[in-house]
Formats: C-alpha cells, sequence, structure tokens
C-alpha cells in the first residue's frame, strides 16, 4: 500500500507587481544603471496595482475557480509575498483564521554585488561578472555575496522535504518569486538545467499567476506531483481592477 508524502494539491503564485518592478521598468526605460529602490529588498512593498492583483486572486479562489482553497500558506519573508498572501487570504482565497507562515527558505534568489544593477549597470560597473555570467549561464553564475539557481534550488529541496513531513495530503499554496517558481519546478518534476531555462526563455513568471500541483498515486513508484496548469493569468485577466504584469527575477534587471 503507497503512502501519499506529498501535499493533495499544490499551488505556486509569485507575488503581485511590487514598487521594485515599477522602479525597474523606469529603470530600463530611461537608460539608468541603477534601479532607483533605497530600501532593502526585503523590505520592498507591492503597488497598488499589486494588492489589486493578490485581492483578485483571492476573489478568484472564492468564486471557486481555483480547484479548492489551501489549508496551509507558505510564504517568503519578503514583504512583497507576505502583503500577497495577506490580500490574497482577506479577500476570501483562505479561510479567514488561516495562519500565513513564513519560511525563509523560500526568499528571493540573492544577487550580492550585484544588487540593484540593471542589466547595464553590471555591463558598466561589473562587466567583469557579466562575462562569468556569459560563460557560466545563468543555472551555475554566483555573484560575489550572492546565489546560483543551483543555490536556490539546494535550499528548495530542504523546504519541500519540510512540505512531504508535515503537510502530506493537505492543500498547500506556496507564495514567493519568479526565480522560486521556477526552481520548484526543477525540483519537483525533476527537471535538467536545458529543460528549465528553456521554460524560462517562453517568458517572464507573471505576477500573482497560479502554477499547479495535483497528487497522482500512479506518478512514479510511489505516486508524485503533476503539474495541472503554468503561470495562468486568468485570475487578473479576469478582473476589472487588475491587469496582468510581469517582470524578470529580482534586482538585477528586475525585482522579483
Amino acid at each position: 500500500m503507497t503512502t501519499n508524502r506529498w501535499p493533495s494539491r499544490l499551488w505556486l503564485v509569485r507575488h503581485g507587481q511590487s514598487a521594485g518592478n515599477v522602479a525597474r521598468d523606469l529603470a530600463h526605460a530611461s537608460g539608468e544603471h541603477r534601479i532607483a529602490i533605497d530600501i532593502r529588498d526585503v523590505d520592498v512593498p507591492l503597488s497598488e496595482l499589486g494588492y489589486a492583483q493578490a485581492e483578485a486572486l483571492g476573489r478568484w479562489f472564492a468564486e471557486g475557480k481555483g480547484n479548492g482553497r489551501p489549508e496551509v500558506i507558505l510564504t517568503s519573508p519578503y514583504v512583497r509575498a507576505r502583503e500577497t498572501a495577506r490580500r490574497f487570504r482577506d479577500a476570501g482565497g483562505a479561510d479567514p483564521d488561516e495562519s500565513i507562515c513564513a519560511d525563509e527558505r523560500l526568499r528571493e534568489k540573492e544577487f550580492g554585488v550585484l544588487d540593484g544593477l540593471t542589466t547595464a549597470g553590471i555591463q558598466a560597473v561589473m562587466p567583469e561578472q557579466a562575462e562569468f555570467r556569459r560563460l557560466l549561464g545563468k543555472f551555475y553564475h554566483r555573484p560575489p555575496g550572492g546565489e546560483s539557481w543551483c543555490d536556490v534550488i539546494f535550499r528548495l529541496r530542504s523546504l519541500m522535504d519540510t512540505v512531504s513531513l508535515h503537510y502530506a495530503g493537505r492543500d498547500v499554496m506556496i507564495v514567493a518569486h519568479q526565480v522560486v517558481v521556477l526552481c520548484l519546478r526543477y525540483v519537483i518534476e525533476n527537471l535538467s538545467e536545458a529543460e528549465i531555462l528553456a521554460i524560462d526563455r517562453q517568458g517572464d513568471v507573471a505576477n500573482c499567476s497560479i502554477t499547479e500541483y495535483v497528487h497522482d498515486p500512479a506518478a512514479g513508484k510511489d505516486g508524485g506531483l503533476v503539474l495541472v496548469r503554468y503561470n495562468v493569468t486568468a485570475p487578473v485577466d479576469e478582473d476589472p481592477e487588475a491587469k496582468s504584469t510581469s517582470a524578470p527575477d529580482a534586482m538585477v534587471a528586475a525585482r522579483g
């Protein structure tokens, strides 16, 4: 007899549009080398549109379009992710008494010395890092003081062990960042570097988009999580008070 060691359903959500996303777009449009944000990345809040996106997502789940509602909400400790989770819950996406648990392993990818630089800024200020990234690729390049995608994956494997241990058979939502969503796909689906980078090249993970897995006991020897949908923007596209937005990850070329 096979015992289910995974959630019955798992939703991955990127946070709503942040003030950093807006500042990034302005910096790129004007050719600036640095993004005009004077607070820590962890403290960057949602934009007004980001709040509307999170509430639209909550109403979409409240209307029964999300294939259920989460019993467990795990979030990055970053303000923009926590605000997204709270607005989602308060808009009816989950029980109003549902606690929101921050887990540091879900934090944004850390960019170290490159934090706050636009793509043009990296080329101008730290051309050696631009060259390292070209040679190594984004999957393996680790800027000084920062992380590679592999580093993020390492902590997410630990996170998924915790989810398996404590939340098997339950409906779980994770609210985090673009790279976290992509790296969780890599872990859950046992993808290769080439496969996950091909998915990344198809387009950015949209703010407040839904990526959903369901447990299938017939998947593999012991059952597993099977992808139902990826990067679905219907929750905000269908809401008159919100609209879809996306931007590259974090403060290297963007806030995540």
